[in-house]
C-alpha cells in the first residue's frame, strides 16, 4: 500500500508550527525540507509547495503576541509577512540552485473556470522550466466572513492537489500521525498507520484547535483528506521534523498515517464540486428525482432563483447538487415553472434548451466518505 513509485506529481504542505519560531522562519528546518524536495525533483517528481506562515511572520514583525483573530489585522499581518516568508524561501532554495515562483491564490481563482485553467497552464509552464511553485493563500485580500477565504492551508493544499491531478499530498505537521483517539486526553490512544475510510469514529476523535497564528487542527486536516481522496490522491500526514521525511515516504517507509484514495472523478466534475456556488436554485421533488436519474434540469421544475450570477456560473440546487447553469439568474427568473418549449419564445432562438445537462451536474454526496 505504500508503493509510491507511480507518483509523478506531489503537493507538500508545510504548517505554520513547523516553519515559524519566535525569531522568525526556522531556516534550518526549511533547508532540510528544501534538500528533501531536491531529492524528489532529482527522481523526476514534480513538486508543489503549499506554505503557511505569512500571518505569523507579520505578527512577529509588528511585535504582536497571542492569536490574531480580527480579519483586518490578519490581512495586515499577511501583507507584511508574505514578502518576508518568500525571502526565506528564495534564500534557502537559491543556495541549492532552485528557482522558486510565488502563487498567491483566493477561492475566486479556483472557482472561475477561466482563471483556474490559466493557473493550470502557469503551473505546467513552471514545471517545464524546472521552477518550484510555492503556493499560499492571498490572506491580505481574503476574508472568511464573506466566504472568499479557504479557511486554512490544509484545505488549500488539498484543492491544489485536486486541481492539478496530484498523485500524493504530504501534510507536514507538528504531530506524528492520526490517532484513534485524542492523545492529549487519552494516554491509550494509538497511531493509525493506514486509513482506508474516514469513519464517524475517526472524525469524532479529531480535535479542532489551531495554534496562535494558524487556523488548522486535526479536523481541518481530515477535511482536506476528504477533498484529496475524492480526487484519487493519496495523503500522508506525518511530523515534519522527521529526518529525510519526504524521501523516506516516497521510498515506501511507514512514516505517519497514509490515507488511501477513493476512485477519481473527472477533473471538470471536481471543479464543479469544490467551487463556491454563485447562487442557489430551488426545485420541486419531481425535478430532484429526475436529476438523480441523470436527466437534465428543466425550467418546469424550477421554483425559485436566489443570487445574481451570469450564465456559466456554478450554482447549488437545493441541498443535493451543484451545476453549471446555462442561464443567468435574470434569465432563470423569467423561466420559473415554464415548459421548455417556452424558452426560445422568451429568450430567443439561440437560447439553450435545458438549465443544465447531467454531465455538468455533481451531487454533493459525491464528496462524502
Amino acid at each position: 500500500m505504500r508503493d509510491f513509485s507511480y507518483c509523478k506529481r506531489v503537493v507538500v504542505k508545510i504548517g505554520t508550527n513547523l516553519l515559524s519560531s519566535p525569531e522568525g522562519v526556522r531556516e534550518d528546518f526549511l533547508e532540510r525540507v528544501a534538500r528533501d524536495i531536491c531529492v524528489l525533483r532529482e527522481k523526476g517528481l514534480q513538486v508543489v509547495v503549499v506554505t503557511s506562515g505569512a500571518v505569523g511572520m507579520g505578527a512577529r514583525e509588528l511585535g504582536l503576541s497571542g492569536k490574531v483573530t480580527r480579519i483586518n489585522m490578519r490581512q495586515a499581518c499577511a501583507a507584511i509577512g508574505q514578502p518576508l516568508l518568500m525571502q526565506s524561501y528564495r534564500s534557502v532554495f537559491g543556495r541549492l540552485g532552485v528557482n522558486i515562483a510565488q502563487l498567491l491564490l483566493t477561492p475566486e481563482v479556483l472557482n472561475n473556470r477561466k482563471s483556474y485553467l490559466t493557473l493550470r497552464d502557469s503551473l505546467e509552464t513552471l514545471f517545464s522550466l524546472r521552477v518550484l511553485p510555492v503556493v499560499n493563500e492571498n490572506d491580505s485580500v481574503s476574508t472568511s466572513e464573506i466566504g472568499n477565504a479557504f479557511g486554512e492551508n490544509d484545505r488549500l493544499s488539498a484543492l491544489v492537489a485536486s486541481k492539478i491531478d496530484a498523485d500524493l499530498l504530504i501534510l507536514m505537521t507538528d504531530i506524528d500521525a492520526l490517532y484513534d483517539a485524542d492523545p492529549r486526553s487519552n494516554s491509550e490512544a494509538k497511531p493509525l498507520s493506514i486509513v482506508e475510510e474516514l469513519t464517524p469514529e475517526i472524525l469524532a476523535a479529531a480535535g479542532s484547535a489551531g495554534s496562535a497564528h494558524s487556523t488548522g487542527g486535526m479536523r481541518t486536516k481530515l477535511d482536506a483528506v476528504k477533498i484529496a481522496r475524492r480526487a484519487g490522491c493519496r495523503v500522508v500526514l506525518a511530523h515534519g521534523n522527521t529526518e529525510n521525511m519526504l524521501e523516506r515516504i516516497i521510498a515506501g517507509e511507514a512514516i505517519g498515517t497514509l490515507f488511501l484514495a477513493r476512485p477519481r472523478i473527472k477533473n471538470r466534475k471536481r471543479w464543479i464540486l469544490y467551487s463556491w456556488p454563485e447562487g442557489f436554485l430551488r426545485i420541486d421533488e419531481g425535478a430532484a428525482s429526475a436529476l438523480r436519474e441523470h436527466k437534465s434540469l428543466l425550467p418546469r421544475g424550477l421554483t425559485a432563483v436566489e443570487g445574481n450570477f451570469p450564465a456559466g456560473a456554478v450554482v447549488q440546487i437545493n441541498d443535493i447538487a451543484k451545476i453549471i447553469s446555462n442561464f443567468s439568474s435574470t434569465e432563470l427568473q423569467k423561466l420559473i415553472g415554464l415548459h421548455s418549449s417556452r424558452i426560445t419564445e422568451i429568450l430567443g432562438k439561440e437560447a439553450p434548451v435545458v438549465i443544465a445537462r447531467p454531465e455538468e451536474t455533481v451531487f454533493l454526496d459525491e464528496k462524502d466518505d
